[in-house]
């Protein structure tokens, strides 16, 4: 199996720009400029706090001020905490952030999109066109949504087209807004890196990628990382995988500067020390690599 993907990766990382044509949007990004000059900026997820911001003793206000505090470029918001999706409090939280002189990475929304029923899938086109239009009040510029759980007898070509249906008309849509909806590997139909790229090969748009979150791929790591990371529109980060295995950063940020990634490095936090002390640690480390690998 290994043998398999080490393969794969090199076809579709490698190759991607010769196997899919160079007027898709997916070929295009393959076939980037990997001697770019890559730009990787620390950023922090608002989910790294959610223990506080579930129970309230935390505001996303709060939240970000503490970013401002950290001396990060940007902030992930997931939308679980908000308080509401009244505009009036979706731009009072975007005027917080500019006054602060700190820019919103992106927004982050639970919606799924891998449903076997018709009318499920409707309805998941529906809420993510809800959160699009949220992270537009925000000012944000990236959605995260999810692939989703195979149904019980669902087989991966059934899962992955049913998430090409969805993810197809909603970047449609968020490209209206100039907005990029990143499918994150999370489990479900996106445990694997090569379910991604087919997924992105057939939605097909430039307002489509990855939000590669490094920890969860189960087999074989660093290899779909590596296939992913050309296709990364945000990047979630901890410091340990799934199977509680630590993650050499260096590795991971030196195949960022390989592809010539540029974007955020944003902490996800799931460590069991209290997330008060723990965060911190975890963005001065992520700090530190950026500073390292890209000093300007």
């Amino acid at each position: 199996m290994g043998n398999n993907i080490q393969r794969r990766q090199f076809l579709r990382a490698a190759g991607a720009a010769a196997l899919w044509p160079k007027g898709t949007a997916l070929g295009a990004a393959a076939a980037a400029d990997s001697s770019r000059r890559a730009r990787l900026l620390p950023g922090c997820c608002a989910y790294s706090y959610e223990d506080y911001l579930q129970s309230g003793r935390m505001t996303m206000e709060e939240f970000i001020l503490k970013a401002v505090d950290f001396g990060l470029a940007g902030v992930d918001m997931t939308t679980y905490y908000l308080k509401s999706t009244d505009p009036a409090y979706l731009v009072s939280l975007r005027h917080l952030a500019f006054k602060n002189g700190l820019p919103f990475s992106g927004a982050a929304t639970g919606a799924d999109m891998c449903h076997a029923d018709r009318a499920k899938r409707a309805e998941a086109i529906t809420e993510i066109k809800k959160w699009v239009d949220v992270t537009e009040w925000l000012g944000a510029s990236h959605l995260r949504v999810f692939g989703g759980e195979l149904a019980p007898g669902m087989t991966i070509e059934q899962a992955i087209q049913s998430v090409v249906e969805v993810m197809k008309p909603t970047c449609d849509y968020s490209s209206q807004k100039g907005i990029t909806l990143g499918i994150e590997s999370h489990g479900g139909i996106t445990s694997r890196a090569e379910n991604i790229l087919e997924i992105l090969r057939r939605v097909d748009s430039p307002y489509a990628g990855c939000n590669l979150d490094i920890t969860h791929f189960k087999e074989n790591e660093y290899a779909q990382v590596e296939m992913c990371v050309p296709y990364a529109t945000q990047t979630h980060i901890r410091d340990h995988f799934d199977n509680g295995q630590p993650i050499d950063f260096d590795r991971i940020w030196q195949l960022f500067v390989n592809s010539g990634y540029r974007g955020y490095m944003s902490a996800e936090y799931e460590g069991k020390e209290d997330c008060l002390t723990g965060v911190p640690k975890l963005v001065e480390k992520i700090k530190g690599m950026c500073r390292k690998y890209s000093p300007a």
